[in-house]
C-alpha cells in the first residue's frame, strides 16, 4: 500500500501529537457543490451513483480538488445494510429514502439475513479501494455505517420519522422484537465496517443519527449498547496501523462519559455541546471530533472564521481534536464559505 503523506487525522484520533488541527466535514462531498450535482445528474439518481464505484469515488475526490482536507470520506448511504437485507431501498423526490418493505413483528426480523458485505454490497468495497488508488496515500480515507437503533428507526417507520412513533412503540412494546432487530444489525455493521477495513478504510465512523431521539435509560439500552457491541468487534489494526473508531450520536451531549466507556477512540459532538465542557468531561479518555454549527456557513466569511477561532479556542491546548462541523453540509451553503472555514482551521488551529 501506498505511504501515507498526510496522517494528522489519524494521529489526532488517537490522541498522539500534531502539528495542527485536522479538518474534514460531514457530507463533505454533496449537494452544495456543482461538481456533485453534475455527476449525480450524470448518474441519473442517487442509487445509482452510490452503486458506481467510479462514481462514487469521483464525487468523494471533488471536495479535495477545491479544499485543504485532512481526510477523504467514502461517498455512500447509511441505509446500503437495510437495502442488502431485501427492504427495497429507494429514494423520493422532497421525502428522502422509503423502503418498500417495512419491519413490525418478531417474524419480520427472523426473515433478515445478516448480509455478506463483499457478496451484497461490493459496490461499496469496490468504492473503497477505488478510491483508496485514487487518494495516492495523499490523505487518510474514512469509512462508515449508520449506528444499529438509526438503521431499525428507517426499518420500522419506512423512512424519515418526526416522531419515531412505530419504532418507539416496538422498543416500548415488543422489547425482545427490538433486541433481535438491534442485535442482528449489529453484527451486520460489524462485519461490514470491517470489510471496508479489510478494503482500505483508514478510521470508522459510526453515525447515530437518531440516538438522541431516545431518553437516557433507553439510548443506554437501544443505542449505545449495540455501538459498544460493534466496537469491541472491529478490527482495529490494518496494513500495520491503528484504525481508529469514531462514535457520533447526534443530540447524545448528555451521554458522552458513557459514549467515552465503550471503547471508541473518538467522540463527535454536534453544535449543541460546548467543546470546553465536553473535553473536561471525558479527560483524555477518547479524542473529540467537532462541532461548528453547520448554519454558520451561511454567515459572512468574517462570521465563519471567529466561529471557527472559538470552537479551536474552546477545545484549548493539546492534541486529540479533529475540526469538524456539528453535523453534515446543508445544501443551499456557498462553497467559498465552505473554504473560508477550512482556511481558517488552517490558519488558528
Amino acid at each position: 500500500m501506498t505511504e501515507l503523506k498526510n496522517d494528522l487525522l489519524l494521529r489526532a484520533l488517537l490522541r498522539q501529537p500534531v502539528e495542527r488541527t485536522p479538518v474534514w466535514m460531514m457530507r463533505q462531498a454533496g449537494r452544495y457543490l456543482p461538481e456533485y450535482r453534475a455527476t449525480r445528474e450524470q448518474a441519473g439518481s442517487f442509487v445509482n451513483l452510490m452503486k458506481n464505484p467510479e462514481l462514487a469515488c469521483e464525487v468523494t475526490m471533488q471536495p479535495l480538488r477545491r479544499y485543504p482536507i485532512d481526510a477523504a470520506i467514502l461517498f455512500s448511504d447509511i441505509l446500503t445494510i437495510p437495502d442488502a437485507m431485501g427492504l427495497g431501498l429507494h429514494f423520493v423526490t422532497g421525502e428522502g429514502p422509503k423502503f418498500e418493505h417495512v419491519i413490525r413483528s418478531m417474524a419480520d426480523v427472523e426473515k433478515l439475513p445478516v448480509p455478506d458485505p463483499e457478496a451484497e454490497m461490493p459496490y461499496v468495497m469496490d468504492a473503497v479501494r477505488t478510491i483508496r488508488k485514487a487518494l495516492n496515500g495523499d490523505v487518510p480515507l474514512i469509512g462508515f455505517s449508520g449506528s444499529p437503533w438509526t438503521l431499525a428507526t428507517y426499518m420500522v417507520e419506512g423512512g424519515g420519522s418526526k416522531d419515531f412513533a412505530k419504532i418507539k412503540a416496538m422498543a416500548y412494546g415488543d422489547p425482545q422484537a427490538a433486541h433481535a432487530l438491534l442485535d442482528k444489525l449489529a453484527q451486520s455493521v460489524t462485519s461490514y465496517l470491517n470489510a471496508q477495513i479489510a478494503a482500505g478504510a483508514q478510521a470508522v465512523q459510526i453515525f447515530d443519527t437518531w440516538g438522541g431521539a431516545l431518553s437516557g435509560p433507553m439510548y443506554q439500552e437501544f443505542s449505545l449498547r449495540y455501538m459498544q457491541q460493534i466496537v469491541e468487534g472491529l478490527n482495529r489494526e490494518n496494513e500495520g496501523r491503528q484504525v481508529p473508531v469514531i462514535l457520533f450520536t447526534k443530540g447524545g451531549g448528555q451521554w458522552l462519559e458513557a459514549m467515552a466507556a465503550t471503547g471508541a477512540d473518538a467522540l463527535g459532538l454536534d453544535w449543541t455541546t460546548d467543546i470546553s465542557q465536553a473535553r473536561q468531561r471525558v479527560g483524555d479518555k477518547v479524542a473529540l471530533q467537532g462541532n461548528m454549527d453547520p448554519s454558520i456557513l451561511y454567515a459572512p466569511t468574517g462570521t465563519i472564521r471567529q466561529e471557527v477561532k472559538k470552537v479551536l479556542d474552546g477545545f484549548g491546548e493539546g492534541s486529540g481534536h479533529v475540526f469538524n462541523l456539528g453535523h453534515g453540509i446543508t445544501p443551499g451553503v456557498n462553497p467559498e464559505h465552505a473554504g473560508a472555514m477550512f482556511e481558517a482551521v488552517r490558519e488558528f488551529g
